[in-house]
């Protein structure tokens, strides 16, 4: 064994060991809650999460408020009475999610090219007959070179998709940005039984794209993110097991 195959297998090695690692790991989670339905996660304020970040995007330069005196308009309001809708963080606003996508695209290409060269020499300045010399039964003046390529290319693809959501979730806002944009977070999780549906949206929206039912559109919210999974017994049975999933990683064929 070469020193490159043994290196191979070191880091094969590895590989197969931190993946046992982590199965085991999440294996005896599971073997002890064996007969449990899954645990819900903990409410909890999703600036304190470590893996959250506070957004930064190009921003305008701040507008000075302007307020007449002895007015009741101020500039900004959307209306003279109190507004009920988001516009602190810790306020909450619904999102409603639908989507509607259908994708359908079918490609064919077909290539074929031939292409022949034939050359002699039947005269140059008398050398062509110096040629019977070393070739006397073969040569050909005439016919001294016979060139031909033949080549064919076809392809067919085909891309047919269609996706259906429809959701309402509660998200909070979890931060306002210097021109007035508010960030979104919000969690939902429902357990039937032994299976558990989390659903998960974050983003940002504009508040002027906030409804008078202080509800938002999905299509209105930018960078958004939209988890829709769950776990639990179905979903285990659904997955391939950890050490298929390895070999569909690391085999080359």
């Amino acid at each position: 064994m070469n020193r490159i195959s043994y290196l191979r297998g070191l880091a094969l090695a590895g590989l197969l060991a931190a993946a046992m690692l982590a199965s085991g790991c999440s294996a005896f989670t599971r073997i002890a809650e064996v007969g449990e339905a899954p645990k819900l996660t903990q409410i909890q304020n999703p600036a304190a999460d470590p893996n959250y970040r506070q957004v930064s995007m190009p921003m305008p330069q701040p507008m000075p408020e302007a307020r007449e005196p002895n007015s009741l308009w101020r500039t900004g309001a959307r209306a003279f009475f109190k507004d009920q809708r988001a516009s602190r963080v810790g306020d909450i606003v619904t999102v409603l999610i639908t989507i509607e996508d259908k994708a359908q695209i079918a490609n064919t290409s077909k290539r074929s090219r031939e292409a022949g060269e034939k050359a002699g020499m039947p005269a140059l300045m008398g050398y062509e007959t110096k040629l019977h010399k070393f070739l006397p039964e073969t040569v050909d003046p005439t016919d001294l070179l016979d060139l031909s390529s033949t080549s064919n290319s076809t392809g067919t693809g085909s891309v047919n998709r269609t996706e259906s959501i429809e959701l309402k979730i509660a998200a909070v806002v979890s931060q306002i940005l210097p021109n007035g944009n508010m960030v979104l977070n919000g969690r939902q999780e429902v357990r039937v039984n032994y299976e558990l549906r989390d659903l998960q949206i974050a983003g940002i929206i504009r508040p002027e794209d906030i409804t008078s039912q202080n509800t938002v559109s999905y299509e209105k919210i930018a960078e958004a993110r939209v988890v829709y999974g769950g776990r639990g017994q179905i979903t285990d049975v659904q997955q391939p097991r950890y050490g298929q999933q390895l070999l569909d990683i690391v085999f080359p064929f």
